[in-house]
């Protein structure tokens, strides 16, 4: 290297450049992408160098702060070009995008796209695990051969009217008085705000309690009314076959009151205190038992996402639910508003093209119900999202799906509709979280696995909840509310299957009754929030 000599006559070496290597400090997710995404804070002025596969290097320099999560410009992208990550168009360019320039919702419009839906084009068969690679949990057993993951006994309203009453039976049994009955997980009431106006279409509603009566994780449920409801006790209970008032359907496993008819509140919890204590026994009778991990039901969601939950968490989960379909296992995806710009990834991944088309005719119902309501699709990511990273609805999904991970897509349900088929499966619903993960539950899941970046805290009734966090830093700082970091993904030499084990064994693990970090706060409670669309289409 060449030297200089400084007036007082010392040589010295020139000054070396001050610039960053543009893959230290940003993630290419694809080789099509012209946008990265920022792995830590770039402040403006940075010098960055890339070099492209058999180009020479090219001086980028950061135009503006972006911040970690956020995404950067690899190069110049015209006003109206795509832009695009994971190897798809996010938006267009609302104008002229230089290397090194932020870029998010001030510069990305999210026009319509033109989808190529190409129908079961990308379904692969599965090849489902040999014997010797098969995986158990310990789950309780139900008489119609499904199997539970919890063992509750579940006080269900008709209406918010019988709430309260609900509440006082369930504070009756405490921890001390569960205590000589060890196999039973607790009392659990579903509160909910729904059933009262009697000109309402209650056949959601009616579903969804329906299929928490059912459900495996519960071994016996009080159904509480009022009497004047419009959500009526005894037509829920003739149209799915549930105890009901007059239907002599009472037994240690199923019991209905109507308040009105029993005689007041006081009498009501009586009863309902009378009830669950008949059921018990009978309850704590089942135990836990070795069980294939095909009776899995596995609901996916993701929450309070940031930049790194579609590069972290999602794909994590998406490995394990491969994992779990080819254990012959079911794994759920949901929240249609949030696969709106990816679903052409999965009508290419339906099993036929029926399934396909069930796919798209929901979003459709979605866009003509948007609009009804005088909105868009493209409100769906919150502030918190953007704040993240994601810069719309069509960039959320595009990660959101990768939960799903690459299994075929077997059938869609509407929602709360018993699940029939394993595999891959999609649920009607929308992007609330709580409302979403009660379908799935109400459907049959028997446990959630929870993706989030910016620390989402919900949680679900009924079922097991799991946290995966996105990134280091929030897991770090919410590490009470997190079970495990897929922020490590972004460790240099991760191993992503060795990361993947770690999540599909403590799967199983809190499938077999060890408490989640939500199970040990009470995250959930209140968190039962059956879908009640606004108008009809």
């Amino acid at each position: 290297m060449k030297t200089t000599t400084s007036a007082s006559g010392t040589s010295t070496a020139p000054k070396a450049p001050e610039y960053l290597s543009f893959e230290e400090v940003a993630l290419t997710l694809n080789s099509r992408d012209n946008v990265a995404v920022a792995k830590t804070d770039l402040q403006p002025g940075t010098s960055l160098v890339w070099t492209a596969v058999g180009q020479s290097p090219v001086m980028i320099h950061v135009k503006q702060a972006v911040p970690r999560g956020h995404k950067i410009a690899r190069c110049e992208i015209p006003a109206g070009a795509p832009v695009t990550k994971y190897g798809q168009p996010i938006g267009f360019a609302s104008e002229r995008i230089r290397p090194g320039q932020h870029v998010h919702d001030h510069n990305v419009d999210p026009q319509p796209l033109a989808q190529d839906y190409a129908f079961a084009t990308d379904a692969r068969q599965v090849e489902m695990a040999p014997v010797a690679e098969r995986r158990t949990f310990l789950g309780f057993k139900r008489a119609d051969g499904r199997v539970g993951t919890r063992n509750y006994i579940a006080i269900i309203p008709s209406v918010h009217c019988s709430v309260q009453a609900c509440r006082a039976v369930a504070r009756h049994f405490t921890p001390e008085w569960l205590a000589p009955f060890p196999n039973v997980d607790g009392v659990l009431v579903l509160s909910h705000i729904a059933g009262c106006g009697g000109s309402m279409d209650y056949a959601i509603l009616q579903r969804t309690l329906a299929g928490m009566a059912r459900h495996p994780n519960v071994g016996a449920y009080v159904l509480v009314g009022l009497g004047c409801e419009g959500n009526q006790v005894a037509e829920m209970s003739a149209r799915y076959g549930l105890a009901g008032p007059g239907t002599g359907k009472d037994s240690e496993r199923a019991a209905a009151l109507v308040i009105q008819d029993v005689g007041g509140t006081a009498r009501t919890v009586r009863a309902g205190i009378d009830a669950v204590t008949r059921m018990l026994p009978a309850v704590n009778d089942v135990r836990r038992t070795s069980q294939p991990l095909s009776e899995l039901r596995l609901a996916t969601q993701c929450g309070g996402s940031d930049g790194w939950s579609g590069i972290t968490a999602n794909p994590l989960v998406g490995r394990v639910a491969d994992e779990i379909v080819r254990q012959g296992g079911t794994v759920v995806l949901s929240e249609t508003p949030e696969i709106y710009g990816a679903e052409h990834l999965l009508s290419r991944r339906a099993n036929s093209k029926a399934v396909g088309l069930a796919l798209l005719a929901r979003l459709h119902w979605w866009k003509d119900y948007v609009q009804q309501q005088g909105t868009v699709l493209d409100n769906n990511p919150g502030p918190g999202n953007r704040a993240g990273g994601l810069s719309n609805i069509y960039e959320k999904s595009l990660g959101a799906i990768a939960k799903s991970g690459s299994s075929p897509l077997m059938a869609v349900y509407d929602y709360a509709e018993p699940l029939e088929e394993k595999g891959l499966l999609f649920m009607d619903a929308p992007g609330d979280d709580a409302v979403s993960i009660t379908g799935m539950v109400a459907g049959g899941c028997t446990m959630v696995v929870f993706t989030t970046g910016r620390g989402s805290v919900s949680g679900a009734e009924a079922a097991p909840c799991i946290k995966v966090c996105s990134n280091s830093t929030t897991y770090q700082h919410m590490i009470e509310d997190m079970d495990l970091n897929a922020g490590q993904m972004l460790v240099p030499h991760a191993d992503p299957k060795e990361l993947g084990d770690e999540l599909l064994n403590l799967i199983i693990a809190v499938a077999s009754g060890q408490r989640s970090k939500s199970e040990l706060q009470y995250v959930g409670e209140g968190d039962f929030m059956p879908w009640t669309p606004v108008g009809t289409i």
